[in-house]
């Protein structure tokens, strides 16, 4: 639940003035039907930082706000300082090793994508990128899931996931996606400089992204249920990936 005051700014005037902090937000969530002057204020200046306004019931403000006066209005807090997709590219190179990247496609809970940067720093993955919009950013929730991981690899927040796929094939990245129907983790050459793409936990990755993939990437399934949890299976495809990238050292 993130409702912790570290991660929050709540009511018209505590959002108001973080928003002329400066500070990085993640995003800003209005109660359905809330108007007046500082409302209007708020949401204009969102629109200019490209911060995303997602309008929710009132219930909904309640549980965020754990029983403060949310006045209609509250702003999730960044606990990162998200990356550009050069950074990536730099540690990768800093390390002299092949571009490794997870892209997270509208992962929406906070202890799922934490635990999936873990699993990408644990397996020495070079960055994660996300989608502004339709999923959780890095808020607190995510940042203590991950254990730590989010200040040790660079997390990137785009606002098209499409397009940054196609921007990561132009330098050299092959694109896989996490699906069920795909090839064997395990029979798949992941030892290129790749990112691999992780679904939601609904619908898996969109259609879109998976057309823009070069391969589909699949998970033995030996059970009665057809697929793992999202971080699950990422820990066991990028664990897969890191031992076929460090086989030879």
């Amino acid at each position: 639940m993130e409702n912790e005051q570290t991660e929050t700014a709540i009511g018209r005037n505590g959002v108001r003035e973080l928003l002329r902090s400066g500070k990085d937000i993640d995003k800003i969530f209005v109660a359905k039907g809330a108007a007046g002057a500082v409302i209007s204020e708020i949401k204009a200046e969102a629109r200019k930082r490209s911060i995303v306004v997602t309008e929710v019931s009132s219930s909904r403000l309640d549980e965020l706000a754990g029983g403060s006066n949310h006045q209609g209005i509250i702003a999730l807090v960044s606990q990162v300082d998200y990356a550009d997709i050069d950074d990536i590219f730099s540690l990768a190179e800093e390390r002299n090793e092949k571009p490794f990247i997870v892209i997270c496609d509208e992962i929406s809970d906070p202890h799922n994508l934490g635990a999936v940067i873990r699993c990408a720093e644990g397996a020495g993955c070079h960055g994660v990128i996300i989608p502004k919009r339709r999923a959780v950013g890095v808020s607190g929730v995510v940042a203590k899931a991950s254990a730590g991981a989010v200040a040790h690899l660079p997390i990137v927040k785009v606002v098209n996931l499409a397009r940054c796929v196609d921007s990561l094939k132009k330098r050299g990245i092959w694109v896989f996606s996490a699906e069920a129907g795909g090839k064997s983790c395990y029979d798949s050459d992941l030892d290129l400089p790749c990112a691999v793409i992780m679904g939601s936990e609904g619908r898996g990755v969109s259609k879109l992204l998976r057309d823009k993939s070069d391969f589909t990437v699949s998970i033995p399934m030996y059970g009665k249920v057809n697929s793992f949890n999202v971080s699950t299976a990422a820990a066991v495809i990028l664990c897969e990936a890191a031992k076929q990238r460090h086989a030879k050292q």
